[in-house]
Order: structure tokens, then C-alpha cells, then sequence
């Protein structure tokens, strides 16, 4: 199986990579083109801001690379966020794989719930085979400010401030707000349901 992920200006490629090495599998880490389309399954991570992100698949023409591809790809973090429709952050249109926009955590006044979210919280309502044997409830790792609202290819539920989408699916493409790649025991099960799909 040939694994790719895609290189842009987004970081935490290296602990993918390191999660991946854990269970065995190697990836080829990578913006070309032809290597994205003929891989097996692709994982598009990410950690940044929106607006610089998709500026720079645009201008690599990566975008409509990523929308086009027909083998399963999983987003991460941010890689989920900018397969929806749209982000609030810094008023950007994304890829629209998904219809789901991108809003900014806004927590109560006085409340003292802290904005990004960082650390452990649940995820509930699984669906699809990327959750095989994983638990509802089960905890998973966080670190983000914005969230991908509640829609139709929501296949997975947390809440922090509200409800919100921790997973969401359409067709070949899969997208987890959390980091699997740091979320233990679970996210190495969601990992390798990703590479069995």
C-alpha cells in the first residue's frame, strides 16, 4: 500500500509520521502531484491558519487535486476544516468537499472555558467504519479555536462550548477534528481503520 500524505505549510506531518511508524507503516510525505493521485490512501494533516493554508494549496493547484481524488483521504485538524464549505477565520472560502462552515469558538461571557481548545474530550455518536472498535465516549487529543459545525456528514459528535462535528464524511473523504496521531490507543484504532478501508 502506498501511503501519501500531503506536504503544505501546515504543521504536525512528523507526528503523523511518528504514529504511522508505531503501527508499522511508512508514508512518502509529499506535494507532487502525480505521487497524491496514485497513492492508495492519502492523509491531507494540518495545523494553522486557514487562510494562509488554502493561499498555498491554490497557488500549487492542490486543491483541486484533493477535491478530485477518487481513494480514501482522511483530513486532520485543520486538513478537516479546509475540506468544509467555508472558515471564519480570516473569511475564507475552502475546498467544499464538505457542506459544513467553520466557526469560531464564542464562549458565554464569564464563562471560564478557555479558547483554543486543548486537551482530552470525548467523541460521541460514531458512524461509518472509521470507528470500528472504538467506543462511544471514547477520549481523543484536541488543540483548536474554530469548529466545523453540525450537518449531514457529521459521523461524529463533541462538545466543548456546543455540540459540535469532531468527524465528519463524504464519499472517499474523512475528516477528524482531533489528532489521532495523539490520541493513544483510540486514535491509533481510528488510524488503522483509516489504512483497512
Amino acid at each position: 500500500m502506498v501511503l501519501t500524505i500531503i506536504k503544505y505549510n501546515a504543521g504536525n506531518i512528523q507526528s503523523v509520521l511518528y504514529a504511522l511508524e508505531r503501527i508499522g507503516v511508512s508514508a512518502v510525505v509529499t506535494d507532487n502531484i502525480e505521487q497524491i493521485q496514485k497513492a492508495d490512501k492519502v492523509i491531507f494533516p494540518g495545523v494553522g491558519e486557514a487562510s494562509t493554508a488554502m493561499n498555498y494549496l491554490k497557488e500549487r493547484k492542490l486543491d483541486e487535486v484533493i477535491k478530485n481524488l477518487k481513494q480514501p483521504v482522511l483530513g486532520i485538524c485543520l486538513g478537516l476544516q479546509l475540506m468544509c464549505r467555508y472558515s471564519e477565520e480570516n473569511d475564507t472560502e475552502c475546498i467544499g468537499l464538505f457542506d459544513e462552515d467553520v466557526r469560531l469558538f464564542k464562549p458565554l461571557p464569564g464563562s471560564n472555558v478557555k479558547v483554543p481548545q486543548i486537551g482530552w474530550n470525548t467523541i460521541y455518536d460514531l458512524k461509518t467504519k472509521l470507528f470500528s472498535s472504538v467506543s462511544d465516549k471514547s477520549y481523543c487529543y484536541f488543540v483548536h479555536g474554530y469548529y466545523a459545525s453540525f450537518g449531514k456528514h457529521t459521523i461524529a459528535m463533541t462538545d466543548y462550548v456546543q455540540p459540535y462535528s469532531s468527524a465528519l464524511h463524504r464519499d472517499n473523504f474523512y475528516g477528524v477534528q482531533f489528532h489521532p496521531e495523539k490520541s493513544a490507543a483510540n486514535g491509533e484504532q481510528i488510524i488503522k481503520n483509516f489504512l483497512s478501508l
